[in-house]
């Protein structure tokens, strides 16, 4: 087992997917991996599917179509499996091919995008569960070890210019433009990679959650290689 993950306070590892839907963040803990060594030939199935544009949906029916040898065929029935737990639990899984993701270079000294670290923010009380077969995988980061970047005196001086409007509308400004959703890490951070065919559980900002939010980041994507994400 990744001892990066055992080691941190962050993380709960479980065994099951029952556990996982099932386990209480609490205290530090505000991420849970189903920690697995997926026994699959996830690249043969990137190989043939399509790309349509730098995100593509898959289809159940498109993954069934493909002609795998057993291994393909193995990695196959794992993430139709994982997308039968996912909505029978009651969530929407997606299942992405994914070159990359759309960048956000509208200002210089503040990025929104999810290659930002950010924490994902819902009305009603969910979980953000992914899980990466094949390609770079994503990072976490302790809530400890960042700092929301509207509280960084530099670029809350930039936003505060950018809003130029009443004093009292400033926070309702920061919340409708997302601009509180994202994160700097501190200098001594260090994020923790997800890796590679573990089924993970994030904490989200909703009205009931009783922890802080998982504060998470998609990868620099590898040249030349695409991602197959799952994710809801």
């Amino acid at each position: 087992m990744n001892n990066t993950f055992s080691d941190s306070s962050q993380i709960g590892m479980v065994a099951t997917f029952s556990e996982l839907v099932n386990t209480d963040f609490k205290g530090e803990t505000n991420a849970l991996c189903w920690y697995r060594n997926l026994d699959g030939d996830f690249a043969a199935i990137v190989a043939q599917l399509q790309l349509k544009d730098n995100i593509t949906e898959v289809d159940p029916k498109d993954l069934l179509a493909l002609q795998l040898s057993e291994k393909g065929n193995r990695a196959r029935e794992i993430i139709l499996n994982d997308m039968r737990l996912l909505a029978d639990f009651g969530a929407s899984p997606t299942l992405n091919l994914l070159k990359c993701y759309e960048r956000d270079d509208e200002f210089d000294f503040i990025s929104t995008d999810v290659y930002s670290f950010h924490v994902d923010r819902s009305p009603i009380a969910t979980d953000t569960f992914l899980c990466t077969y094949h390609g770079a995988a994503s990072d976490i980061i302790s809530n400890a070890q960042a700092e929301q970047k509207i509280l960084i005196p530099e670029i809350r001086k930039k936003l505060e210019e950018l809003h130029n409007g009443p004093s009292e509308e400033f926070e309702n400004f920061l919340t409708e433009n997302y601009f509180d959703l994202h994160y700097q890490a501190k200098p001594q951070a260090v994020p923790i990679n997800l890796g590679l065919g573990h089924l993970w559980r994030l904490a989200v900002d909703h009205p009931k959650q009783q922890v802080l939010p998982c504060i998470h980041r998609a990868p620099i994507e590898k040249e030349g290689e695409y991602r197959l994400l799952l994710i809801c």
